[in-house]
């Protein structure tokens, strides 16, 4: 004897991303798994640098170059920008941990202060290192 067959309904598709309103704490997730990749990459950079010190004065002299051009300092100035940037991420997800500040309209605005903070933290990373360059 065979069972019966059953008629089963079509699954339900999950909602597509048109469906969502893009929000600043939605901007801010997708974000911070980009700046995690780049961490992983300018890691693999800085490596290379501090291997290249390791190594022979030519050799550290030609990875200094590529490392001072302005596509370097370019390179540099994102990845401390990613390195903030994911660090007040963390610190945000540390907080959401405990319980506190996960009313929408509180993690919609720390969610901004998270970017926000970034790009001050970043410029006054890259101002200390310019002064400190300048020995003034």
């Amino acid at each position: 004897m065979s069972a019966p067959a059953t008629r089963h309904k079509p699954r339900p598709l999950s909602p597509h991303l048109q469906v969502y309103k893009f929000i600043p704490t939605m901007a801010m997730s997708i974000f911070h798994r980009i700046t995690g990749g780049a961490l992983y990459v300018g890691t693999l950079v800085m490596a290379w640098w501090i291997t290249a010190a390791a190594g022979s004065e030519d050799y550290y002299g030609f990875v200094s170059g590529i490392v001072g051009s302005w596509f370097g300092q370019l390179v540099l100035f994102g990845f401390s920008w990613a390195l903030m940037f994911h660090l007040l991420g963390g610190v945000r997800h540390l907080i959401w941990d405990t319980g506190a500040y996960m009313e929408k309209h509180t993690a919609t605005k720390l969610a901004i202060a998270t970017a926000i903070g970034s790009v001050v933290l970043t410029l006054a990373i890259w101002i200390v290192v310019f002064v400190m360059r300048s020995g003034a």
